[in-house]
């Protein structure tokens, strides 16, 4: 498992690099390439990325949050735990996140990512998790295994798709 001092610091330079990329980019929905996640390309736009992104942090704050209260996020059921169940998510949130202008949803982002590093650096990083469906047994590798994109370095998710990991 990886340590929570690394785990945070991974979390903030991934955030930092797509925080560039937003900064950089004068229109957010126009044409731009990132690479294919494990699950295939469904992004068109720096504004999809940010979308899809946005929406794995989401799920990701619920699943710790949810594990801290002693409850089994649905996210962890076997259902969802498919190629297929992860690419629906994928496209339906990405889908969802066009609908939403370019500011609100850069703020959503941020507002989500604040969050997230407060349940990173909150206490109890080795602490049991006692969830039926979770494969984990602490906080930390839980926090890993819903933040790791298949086959990539854990705690790493803009930085992957936007080719600089």
């Amino acid at each position: 498992m990886i340590p929570q001092a690394e785990a945070i610091r991974r979390v903030c330079e991934d955030h930092a690099v797509l925080a560039n990329e937003i900064a950089a980019v004068d229109d957010l929905t126009k044409p731009y390439l990132v690479n294919e996640g494990p699950l295939g390309d469904f992004c068109d736009s720096l504004h999809d990325l940010v979308a899809h992104v946005l929406m794995w942090d989401e799920i990701s704050l619920a699943v710790l949050t949810d594990a801290r209260n002693a409850r089994t996020h649905w996210s962890l059921d076997q259902r969802w735990e498919t190629s297929e169940a992860g690419l629906l998510l994928n496209q339906s949130g990405v889908a969802a996140g066009r609908e939403v202008p370019t500011e609100l949803l850069v703020h959503r982002y941020e507002s989500v990512r604040a969050a997230l590093l407060d349940e990173l650096q909150s206490d109890g990083w080795n602490d049991d998790v006692k969830l039926e469906l979770a494969q984990e047994h602490s906080v930390g590798s839980l926090a890993e295994y819903v933040m790791t994109v298949p086959n990539n370095p854990a705690f790493w998710h803009a930085a992957i798709h936007l080719g600089m990991l």
